[in-house]
C-alpha cells in the first residue's frame, strides 16, 4: 500500500476515537458548567491529574505491549504476540486494582495537594470516588486494549470501542449531571464516566473472545508464565510514556496548586483551558498512536526508507491540526470559554490563559510523534529524555520562577518554554537515531 494511504488508514480510526474521546472528557465540563458554579468545575479541575494517572498506568502496558505486538509480527511470531498481549492485560489489570487500593487510604491528603479549597474538596473527593476508586480499572482496560487491538492492525474496531464508551458519556453526562434530571452535579459526571469506561472495556473483551482464533490478542491468564521471558520489553517501552504521563500529573497539581493561590474563578478558567487544548493534543495522540504500529513492524522488517516517510507525513498532518488550532484559539478565546461557563469572571482568566498556552500547541505536535517513533523501534532511553524534559524537570522550578515575574499568567508560559527546549532536544535525538539507521 502506498505510504500515504497506509498512513492514513491506520491514523483516522485513531483520530476519530480520540476525537471521540475529548468529546466526552468535554462533556464533564460543559455539563458540570452549565450549573454554573465555578466551584464545581474547579473540583473538576482538581481531580482531574488523579484521573490522569489512570492513562500512565495504562500505557505503561498498553503502549509497551502494543510496541512488542507490532515487532512481533514483523518478525511473523503470532505466539509470541500473544503471549505479550496476556501479559500486558493482566498487569494493566492488578496494577489497575492496585492504584485504586490507594487512592482509599490517600485520596484525600493528595486531592489536598492537588489544591483543593474548602470550597471544592467535597465535590472533588465524590467525582474522584467513581473515576477512580470505582471506574479506574475500567478507565485503565479500555485504553489498553484499545492500543493492543491496533497493535494487530485493526484499528478500525479500537476506534469503535473507545468511541462507543465516549457517545456513551455524553449521553449519561445531562441525566446524572442535571437538576432536572437526576442531579447530581459534579458526581454525576463520575458517575457516568465510570459507567462508560466500563462499557468500553467490555466492548473489547467481548472482541478478544469471539475472535480468539482470528486475533492475538488473548487474555488467558496461562500467558502469565512467560512473564519473565516478555515483561522487561514492555516495561521498557512503555516506561517513557507512563513516565511521561505520571509526570504531567505531577506538573497540572503543582499548577493548580498555584493557580488556587488566587481565586476559585482562575482555578475554574484553568480546568476550562485544559479542557479547549485537548483538541489539539488528542488529534496529535490519535495520529502518534495511529502510527506505532505502522513504525513498528516496518522498523522489525527493516524497511526504514518507508519508516521514515510515514513518520514524515504523519508529522506534516499533526502540525497542520495544531496550527489551524493556534490561529482559532487566538481569534475566539472568550467565545470558546463561554461555551462552558456563563460567570464573567471564569471566563477572562479562561481567555488569558488559553491564547497563552495554545502556542505550545505546535511544538507539542511533534514531540509526540518523536517520541512515539522512539517507542516503536523499541528505543526507551531516547524515549524517556525526551519524555522526562518535556514533563517534570524543566516545568516544575520555571513555574516558581514565572509566577514570581508575572503573578499568575507566569505560569502559563511555562508549557510553551518548556515545549519549545524538548522540541529542541527531541529533533538532536531523531537525527542522531536516524544517522545510525
Amino acid at each position: 500500500m502506498p505510504v500515504k494511504r497506509a498512513v492514513l488508514k491506520q491514523i483516522a480510526p485513531a483520530i476519530a476515537g480520540q476525537m471521540i474521546t475529548l468529546i466526552y472528557s468535554l462533556a464533564d465540563t460543559y455539563f458540570v458548567g452549565m450549573l454554573n458554579q465555578s466551584a464545581a468545575t474547579a473540583a473538576i479541575t482538581v481531580a482531574f491529574p488523579m484521573f490522569l494517572m489512570l492513562t500512565a498506568i495504562s500505557n505503561l502496558f498498553g503502549v509497551g505491549g502494543a510496541s512488542a505486538i507490532a515487532r512481533a509480527l514483523g518478525k511473523k511470531d503470532l505466539e509470541k504476540a500473544r503471549q505479550i498481549a496476556g501479559i500486558s492485560f493482566w498487569s494493566g489489570l492488578v496494577a489497575g486494582i492496585l492504584y485504586s487500593c490507594v487512592f482509599l487510604f490517600l485520596g484525600e491528603p493528595v486531592l489536598r495537594l492537588c489544591g483543593a479549597t474548602e470550597r471544592t474538596f467535597a465535590i472533588a473527593l465524590g467525582y474522584a470516588r467513581w473515576v477512580i476508586l470505582i471506574g479506574g480499572p475500567f478507565t485503565i482496560l479500555n485504553t489498553l486494549l484499545a492500543n493492543l487491538v491496533r497493535a494487530e492492525g485493526s484499528a478500525m474496531h479500537a476506534s469503535v470501542g473507545v468511541s462507543m464508551g465516549g457517545i456513551l458519556n455524553t449521553i449519561l453526562d445531562p441525566i446524572f449531571v442535571l437538576p432536572q434530571f437526576l442531579g447530581l452535579g459534579a458526581v454525576g459526571a463520575g458517575v457516568a464516566t465510570a459507567i462508560s469506561n466500563a462499557a468500553a472495556m467490555a466492548y473489547f473483551i467481548c472482541y478478544a473472545v469471539k475472535k480468539k482464533n482470528a486475533t492475538v490478542v488473548s487474555l488467558s491468564p496461562k500467558n502469565l508464565r512467560y512473564t519473565g521471558r516478555h515483561i522487561k520489553e514492555i516495561l521498557a517501552v512503555g516506561f517513557p510514556s507512563a513516565v511521561q504521563f505520571a509526570l504531567t500529573v505531577v506538573s497540572i497539581s503543582v499548577q493548580s496548586k498555584f493557580v488556587s493561590r488566587y481565586a476559585t474563578e482562575a482555578v475554574a478558567g484553568l480546568g476550562i483551558v485544559k479542557k479547549l487544548d485537548q483538541l489539539p493534543l488528542y488529534f496529535t495522540m490519535g495520529v502518534s498512536n495511529g502510527l506505532l504500529p505502522l513504525l513498528a513492524y516496518n522498523y522489525s522488517v527493516g524497511n526504514q526508507e518507508r519508516r521514515k516517510q510515514a513518520f514524515h507525513f504523519g508529522c506534516m498532518i499533526s502540525l497542520g491540526f495544531s496550527v489551524l488550532c493556534l490561529i482559532c484559539y487566538e481569534a475566539f478565546a472568550p467565545l470558546l470559554a463561554g461555551i462552558f461557563i456563563e460567570d464573567p469572571a471564569t471566563i477572562q482568566y479562561a481567555s488569558g490563559f488559553l491564547r497563552i498556552m495554545v502556542t505550545a500547541m505546535p511544538m507539542m505536535s511533534l514531540c509526540y510523534p518523536i517520541i512515539v517513533q522512539f517507542q516503536a523501534m523499541g528505543k526507551a532511553k531516547p524515549a524517556l529524555v525526551c519524555s522526562v524534559i518535556r514533563k517534570g524537570i524543566l516545568d516544575i522550578p520555571i513555574s516558581f520562577v514565572m509566577d514570581a515575574l508575572i503573578p499568575l499568567y507566569g505560569l502559563m508560559w511555562v508549557q510553551p518554554i518548556v515545549d519549545t527546549i524538548s522540541l529542541a532536544v527531541a529533533g538532536i535525538l531523531y537525527r542522531k537515531q536516524n544517522r545510525r539507521g
